[in-house]
């Protein structure tokens, strides 16, 4: 599945709740539709994102972990 990325956000190396924080606000400069790459070395990042995506409605396409960073992409909903 190829999925266009719109947006990347590098978090490597900040600590909750950052990763979250700024994942809000750049989800913000793109397009209902379009897709954020957020890329994360908090262990905390992966059910921080799951909870925040159930909450504010936006699809979390994959989560997935390459070395030390976690990769996550978003879909902007609304």
């Amino acid at each position: 599945m190829d999925i266009e990325v719109t947006y990347e956000l590098d978090c490597r190396g900040l600590l909750c709740p950052m990763p979250v924080v700024k994942t809000a606000k750049a989800i913000k400069q793109i397009e209902v539709g379009q897709v954020l790459k957020m890329v994360s070395t908090d262990a905390g990042s992966p059910p921080d994102m799951e909870a925040w995506c159930r909450q504010t409605g936006h699809q979390l396409l994959s989560a997935t972990q390459e070395g030390g960073a976690y990769i996550f992409l978003i879909r902007r909903t609304k």
